[in-house]
C-alpha cells in the first residue's frame, strides 16, 4: 500500500464522553470542556482529546478543526507481520495528536522500494519521514542514501536499526539484553542446550541479538564464543525462518530456543510438534515483539515484548524537535543519537523446565 493517507470515516452518532474519555485517559468533566472550547485545559491534555476524537472516528467540532501541520510520511517494510501496525498505529495517532497528517507507505515484494516511496513523499510535499525497519538496519545498504535527505532538508527518525554514519535520532530496543534475559530464563528452568533463531546476520537487530545471546551462554555456561555461535542460526525473520532454524537446533540438541520475533517462535513451535514434541514439555521456545495475539497461541507464547508505545511516542516527538530544529535553524547534536529502551520478558505457556527435571 504506498502513498496511503489512513483516514477514518466518520460515524452517524455523536461521540460519547466516556468513550473519548477513556481513549484520552482523562475525566469526562476534562472532554467536556475540550468539546465546548472552555478554558483552564492545558495544551497537552486539549491535544489528547482531539487526538482521541479522531482514533475513535469521530470529527473534530468545528470550532475545534485546524488546518494540519503538514503532512508525515510513514515507511513500514510490510503490514503481515503484527508487529508493523501496531507500531504504525501508535506512530499515527501520535502523529495527529501534533497535528499532523500520517501518510502511510508500505513496502511488498514486487513493489516500489524505500527510495522511491521516499521520492513519492518529498513530490507530495512531506514535512517529515519516520522510517521503521528500514535500510537504515541493513549493513550492506548505502546510508549516503539518508544524507542526500538531510541535504535536502526532509528531517526524519529511525526506529530499529543503528548506523553510526547517519546523522539523525534513532530510536531502538536494547536487543543484545533481549537475548540475555531469554537465555537466563531459560537456564533458569534447567536447560542447557539452548539455540537461536534469528534474521539475516546483515540486519542490526539481528547481530544484536546474536551478540547478547553469545555473551548470555558464556556467563551461564562457560561456553567460548566459538562454541556459543554454533547455536546461532541466521534466517529470515517469518514462520518458516523459524521452522527451518528450529529443525537445525533440534539435530544439535537443544531444548530450548530463542526467537527474533514471534512469528519464527511460531514456527519453531511447527517444527518440535512435526517431530512429535511437546512445547514446553519437550522443548521450550521464547518469542520476541509480543506482538497482538500471541498471548493466545497454543501454547500462550512465552516472549521479550518490545517497549513498542514508548519507542513509537518517542520516535515521534524526536520527529517533532527535528522539525522545528529545521525551522529555526537549528541542529542539535545531542539528539543525534540513539536512544535505547529496555524490553521485558513475558512468561506464558511456551516455556517450563528442561527434559528430565520435571
Amino acid at each position: 500500500m504506498v502513498g496511503r493517507v489512513t483516514l477514518t470515516g466518520p460515524p452517524q452518532h455523536p461521540p460519547r464522553l466516556s468513550d473519548v474519555a477513556a481513549q484520552a485517559h482523562v475525566s469526562e468533566a476534562t472532554v467536556s470542556r475540550v468539546l465546548n472550547g472552555r478554558a483552564g485545559v492545558a495544551a497537552g491534555t486539549r491535544q489528547r482529546v482531539l487526538a482521541a476524537l479522531d482514533v475513535l472516528g469521530h470529527e473534530r467540532p468545528v470550532r475545534l478543526r485546524r488546518r494540519s501541520a503538514g503532512l508525515v510520511g510513514l515507511v513500514i517494510p510490510e503490514l503481515t507481520n503484527p508487529i508493523f501496525p501496531a507500531f504504525a498505529q501508535i506512530i499515527e495517532q501520535a502523529l495527529a495528536g501534533h497535528g499532523y497528517t500520517p501518510v502511510l507507505c508500505t513496502q511488498m515484494p514486487g513493489g516500489a522500494t524505500e527510495d522511491e516511496l521516499v521520492e513519492q513523499l518529498e513530490e507530495r510535499g512531506v514535512t517529515g519521514i519516520v522510517f521503521l525497519s528500514g535500510l537504515h538496519a541493513d549493513t550492506r545498504a548505502d546510508p549516503s542514501r539518508y544524507a542526500r535527505l538531510t541535504a535536502r532538508g526532509v528531517p526524519y527518525v529511525l526506529i530499529n536499526g543503528y548506523h553510526p554514519a547517519i546523522d539523525a535520532p534513532f530510536v531502538s530496543p536494547d536487543d543484545g539484553a533481549a537475548a540475555r534475559m531469554a537465555v537466563r530464563h531459560l537456564a533458569e528452568l534447567g536447560h542447557e542446550r539452548i539455540g537461536l533463531a534469528v534474521g539475516p546476520v546483515r540486519y542490526v537487530p539481528s547481530r544484536r541479538k546474536a551478540e547478547g545471546f553469545v555473551a548470555a551462554l558464556g556467563e551461564s555456561f562457560g561456553l567460548s564464543r566459538g562454541q556459543a555461535e554454533r547455536r546461532v542460526q541466521h534466517t529470515l525473520f517469518s514462520v518458516e525462518g523459524g521452522d527451518a532454524a528450529a529443525a537445525t537446533l533440534l539435530d544439535q540438541g537443544c531444548t530450548g530456543i530463542v526467537c527474533g520475533s514471534d512469528l519464527m517462535a511460531l514456527g519453531a513451535v511447527r517444527a518440535a510438534r512435526r517431530r512429535g514434541l511437546g512445547v514446553p514439555g519437550d522443548l521450550s521456545v521464547v518469542g520476541f515483539d509480543d506482538s497482538q495475539l500471541i498471548a493466545f497461541t497454543d501454547p500462550p507464547l512465552t516472549t521479550v515484548r518490545q517497549p513498542v508505545h514508548a519507542m513509537a511516542t518517542a520516535a515521534v516527538g524526536a520527529l517533532i524537535e527535528e522539525i522545528h530544529d529545521r525551522d529555526r535553524g537549528e541542529r542539535d547534536a545531542v539528539r543525534r543519537t540513539e536512544f535505547v529502551f529496555q524490553p521485558e520478558l513475558v512468561v506464558r505457556g511456551s516455556t517450563g523446565p528442561a527434559p528430565g527435571d520435571c
